[in-house]
């Protein structure tokens, strides 16, 4: 049998971030003396690249603003976790329906938006670091939706596009997986709508990890 890969986005998808992402947004915002964007605002740019997510929420800003609130951002999340203040738990079924891809002979990787820092200090305290192959962050590749954390996965693991799929909770992650040639999976607990993943090139969309688990083709 070929080896399988299965790349999961992170937050929205593998965990349930958005308290800390809006208490960081928040201050970051208060950093530059500027109103913070409405809670659905915020969570509707997770999995871009940070400057590419303050550009979508501070549309009128010059780029140099962008970088500005990004570095904010950065601080503000950094010390929210030295204050034990970021909330990042498993959704619910996530760490079965990982057990289950890696009973099934299945390969696990990561493609996000996060930094390697941030990536590396949420799957240690969830105890997860140690269950994927390839873990691709923001550091160092274009922002969601270019094709090139998928590729470089795909490269690193050494399986074929036909036998991978990207399982994400965002239209970013959907037109990533469209742009690189894999199949698309949508779950529907994150921080886009169903119907936006279905127009971005979802195959299907998951309102559970145990529908997922079917859509992945588990037995």
């Amino acid at each position: 049998m070929s080896l399988r890969l299965a790349i999961f986005d992170c937050d929205g998808t593998l965990i349930d971030s958005q308290h800390s992402i809006v208490a960081a947004m928040a201050r970051a915002f208060d950093a530059v003396a500027l109103p913070c964007p409405s809670r659905r605002d915020c969570l509707s740019i997770v999995g871009l690249s940070l400057p590419q997510a303050m550009a979508r929420l501070l549309p009128e800003a010059e780029p140099g603003l962008h970088a500005e609130v990004a570095e904010h951002y950065k601080r503000a999340f950094h010390d929210l976790r030295l204050a034990g203040q970021v909330r990042e738990p498993l959704y619910d079924g996530i760490a079965a329906l990982l057990d289950a891809l890696d009973a099934d002979g299945w390969l696990l990787a990561v493609a996000t938006g996060k930094s390697d820092r941030g990536l590396r200090l949420a799957l240690k305290e969830l105890g997860l670091y140690g269950r994927f192959v390839s873990l691709q962050t923001a550091d160092r590749h274009p922002s969601k939706p270019h094709p090139s954390m998928i590729e470089a996965a795909l490269a690193q693991a050494g399986v074929a596009r036909a036998d991978a799929v990207m399982i994400g909770d965002t239209s970013f992650d959907m037109a990533m997986a469209c742009a690189a040639g894999v199949c698309a999976l949508g779950v529907g607990w994150g921080y886009h709508r169903p119907d936006a993943l279905i127009a971005a090139g979802a195959h299907s969309v998951a309102m559970d990890s145990a529908e997922l688990a079917r859509h992945i083709g588990l037995p």
